[in-house]
């Protein structure tokens, strides 16, 4: 058994939301001369092909790799944390609608996870209790800022502690990554920029209590942690020397807090595999490709695979951990 906790969709058809609400970048998906075009106003953002839409050929396309379940999310893009809240709220509700319609067509074989307007606190809060009571969603993905708000910040308790009673896991994926605009060349946002913004997201979640505040929240973080891993004797040591700038809303060690979140797989090299094994734990990795974008594992799990763990491991990797982390009955 395989679950991928981290794959894409949206929907085939969506609103033009610049026509409609009058301003901003709205990503909508215009069918061209058979490729799929996904629209940042009326320019041109990104080709994707019918295996980001079309759930006959994810399930083909699962069938081929041994993946018995995907975890479905929406594209960070969508995320529209800039656009006004109301708008946002329609448009997460959408997405939101769309990957329930997904799951019905086949429970055995999709989850969902919703997103939510987190730019109004409130709102996120209603559409959480929506994705979760009315959806039947096992949990929510959020951006690994708000704005350029780290996760940390207070306005964002209410949303924990709203997660926290409802049991609604949370998948934190990096976007608007750190200084995108000063290195667009050679892919960097996506190669240096993304690991970064997961270790911003897990740090400032570790350094602003939200675990120590929020002890039963379920968090899982994409892309094997980011840089976090390989960072964290920096981290514990900026701790250590310099409390007064890094312990100053919690003295608590935050090597301590590894054991209380999830990171997913990708990692893309076996030694790198084997240090998050060693660092983060066997117990709090769980199968993620990415799919259906090119910087993912085209074929999910393989790196599992091919280092030929014992059963125990595989079955951990592959779906034991991500059932606890969703709280899966399996």
């Amino acid at each position: 058994m395989k679950i991928d906790i981290h794959t894409h969709i949206m929907p085939d058809k969506m609103p033009n939301w610049v026509q409609k609400f009058g301003y901003g970048e709205f990503i909508h998906l215009e069918h061209r001369n058979c490729k799929a075009c996904m629209m940042k106003g009326d320019k041109l953002f990104r080709e994707v092909d019918d295996n980001c839409f079309d759930a006959t050929v994810r399930m083909k396309e699962m069938d081929e790799t041994g993946v018995t379940m995907q975890v479905l999310s929406t594209i960070p893009v969508l995320f529209n944390y800039w656009a006004k809240a109301a708008d946002g709220s329609e448009t997460s509700r959408f997405f939101n609608d769309h990957i329930a319609d997904t799951v019905a067509k086949d429970t055995q074989r999709f989850i969902g996870i919703g997103t939510v307007p987190m730019q109004d606190v409130d709102m996120a809060i209603k559409e959480m209790e929506r994705c979760v009571k009315e959806l039947k969603m096992a949990g929510l993905e959020i951006g690994s800022n708000i704005n350029g708000i780290n996760l940390s910040d207070e306005r964002f308790f209410p949303f924990y502690e709203a997660a926290e009673k409802l049991n609604c896991a949370l998948f934190i994926h990096p976007w608007e990554m750190m200084g995108e605009t000063q290195m667009q060349k050679y892919w960097l946002p996506w190669l240096v920029g993304m690991p970064a913004e997961t270790s911003r997201a897990i740090c400032s979640m570790i350094f602003g209590g939200v675990f120590e505040k929020f002890p039963q929240l379920k968090v899982a973080f994409a892309h094997g942690g980011g840089s976090f891993p390989i960072t964290i004797g920096r981290i514990e040591h900026g701790f250590n020397v310099r409390p007064d700038l890094a312990a100053i809303d919690n003295n608590t060690n935050p090597r301590n807090y590894i054991g209380k979140f999830w990171i997913d797989s990708l990692v893309h090299d076996e030694k790198a595999m084997n240090y998050i094994l060693d660092v983060m734990g066997e117990d709090k990795i769980c199968m993620g490709s990415d799919y259906p974008f090119p910087l993912g594992e085209h074929h999910p799990g393989k790196l599992i695979e091919d280092m030929k763990f014992s059963k125990e491991l595989t079955d951990k990797l592959n779906y034991r951990n991500a059932a606890q982390w969703l709280s899966l009955a399996i």
